[in-house]
C-alpha cells in the first residue's frame, strides 16, 4: 500500500458509514502495512471520523477556520520551534479530501480528540484551538479550560480587538469581557423594552458591576454628548481601571442587526473626541443584545477602525401575573378598612337620624 492509498483509506474510513468489523478491518490493513506508524487502531480512525464529521457538519466552518488563520501568526518563533518538532511537514492534500487547515497541524492529536468531544460547536471548538496554540497548552491545561466552560466565560464575545488595539490591550481586553452577560438579578415584564432594562440595571448596578467582573467603574447611564449642537445619549458609560480606557456600553433586547455596530462606532468615536484624556488608552465599544450570529457581527465589522465587542444576555425573569394582584394579606386588609368605614358610615348615618 502507497502513502497516498493509506491516505485514501483513512479518508473512507471517516466520510463512510462503516460498521464496526469494517473498520477494525481497515485499521488491521493499516497496521500491517505501516508497522512502524502509530495511530491506525480502530479507536483512532473512530477519533478520525469523529473529527471530520464535527468540522465538515456545518457550512460556516470554513469561513471559521479561514478567519482563526488569519488571527495567528503561523511564522512566529513559538511556531516555528512547534513546526520543527513536527519536521515541518505539509500535509499531502487530495481533491477528494476536505482541506486541512494549516493553524491545525500546531494541536497535538489528543487535544483535537479531547476538544471534539467536550464542544459543542465549531465556535467553542476553534475557540480552545485558538488558545491551544497561542499558549502551548498542555492536554490537562486544556482539559482544565473545558471544564470550567472557559469559551462561554471568556471567549464568545466577538470583537475586532485583535485588529484595533495593541497586542497586550487587546488581549486583556478579550480576556475580561464575558460572551453572555447573566442578568438572573433583573426582572421585567414580559415584553420589556430598553428602557425598563436599563433601569433595573442602574437600580441595580452593584449586582450588576459583579456580573462585568474587576476593575469597571459607573460613570453614568445616559451619558449626554453634543455633537454639533445635537444631544446625543449613550445607554451606559463605564471606565475600567485595569485597561485605562472608557467603555461605551450599548443594550438592545432584541437580536444584533448590522446598523447596532454603526451607532455604538460614533459614541466610540464621540467619547475619544469629547470626554477621553490624552492619558487614556482608546475608548471600546460593548453591544450586549439578546442574541447574535457571528458571522454578521464579523461582517459588520469590517471597515470599522475602532475596537468593539459583542456579546449576549440571559436569564432576565419574567414577572408573573400574580406580581401584579393583591396578595392575600392585602385583600384581607382592604376588607378590614373597607369594615371600620362601613361601621363608621353608619355610626354617623345613626347620629344624624338621633339629632
Amino acid at each position: 500500500m502507497s502513502e497516498a492509498e493509506m491516505y485514501h483509506v483513512c479518508f473512507r474510513s471517516c466520510e463512510e458509514t462503516l460498521p464496526v468489523e469494517e473498520l477494525k478491518a481497515i485499521a488491521d490493513t493499516l497496521e500491517a502495512a505501516f508497522p512502524k506508524t502509530k495511530g491506525f487502531s480502530a479507536r483512532n480512525l473512530w477519533f478520525m471520523k469523529q473529527w471530520y464529521t464535527f468540522y465538515s457538519s456545518g457550512n460556516e466552518a470554513a469561513l471559521l477556520i479561514s478567519n482563526l488563520e488569519n488571527q495567528i501568526d503561523t511564522g512566529s518563533l513559538k511556531l516555528k520551534q512547534v513546526a520543527s518538532e513536527i519536521q515541518e511537514q505539509k500535509l499531502k492534500q487530495f481533491d477528494s479530501e476536505m482541506p486541512f487547515p494549516s493553524v491545525f497541524a500546531f494541536v497535538p492529536w489528543m487535544h483535537h480528540v479531547l476538544i471534539i468531544q467536550k464542544c459543542k460547536t465549531i465556535e467553542e471548538a476553534l475557540f480552545y484551538v485558538k488558545r491551544t496554540v497561542n499558549e502551548s497548552l498542555s492536554r490537562n491545561a486544556l482539559d482544565n479550560c473545558i471544564r470550567t466552560d472557559m469559551y462561554h466565560a471568556l471567549g464568545a464575545v466577538v470583537t475586532n480587538f485583535d485588529k484595533q488595539l495593541p497586542i497586550p490591550q487587546g488581549r486583556l481586553a478579550q480576556e475580561l469581557l464575558k460572551g453572555n452577560y447573566d442578568l438572573g438579578f433583573v426582572t421585567l415584564p414580559e415584553e420589556y423594552d430598553e428602557e425598563a432594562l436599563e433601569t433595573e440595571i442602574e437600580q441595580r448596578m452593584t449586582r450588576f458591576l459583579l456580573e462585568l467582573g474587576e476593575g469597571w467603574a459607573f460613570v453614568g447611564r445616559q451619558k449626554e454628548i453634543i455633537v454639533s449642537g445635537k444631544a446625543r445619549k449613550i445607554d451606559l458609560l463605564f471606565y475600567h481601571i485595569y485597561l485605562r480606557c472608557y467603555v461605551v456600553l450599548e443594550l438592545k433586547v432584541k437580536p444584533f442587526d448590522p446598523e447596532f455596530a454603526g451607532k455604538l462606532n460614533f459614541y466610540v468615536n464621540a467619547v475619544n473626541e469629547f470626554i477621553r484624556r490624552d492619558s487614556d488608552n482608546p475608548t471600546i465599544g460593548l453591544l450586549i443584545c439578546k442574541d447574535m450570529d457571528r458571522t454578521e457581527v464579523q461582517l459588520a465589522f469590517q471597515g470599522i477602525m475602532t475596537p468593539m465587542g459583542v456579546a449576549t444576555y440571559a436569564n432576565v425573569k419574567i414577572q408573573e401575573i400574580q406580581e401584579y394582584l393583591p396578595t392575600a394579606e392585602q385583600i384581607q386588609q382592604q376588607i378590614e378598612i373597607a369594615e371600620e368605614e362601613y361601621k363608621l358610615a353608619l355610626q354617623k348615618k345613626d347620629s344624624h337620624e338621633d339629632a
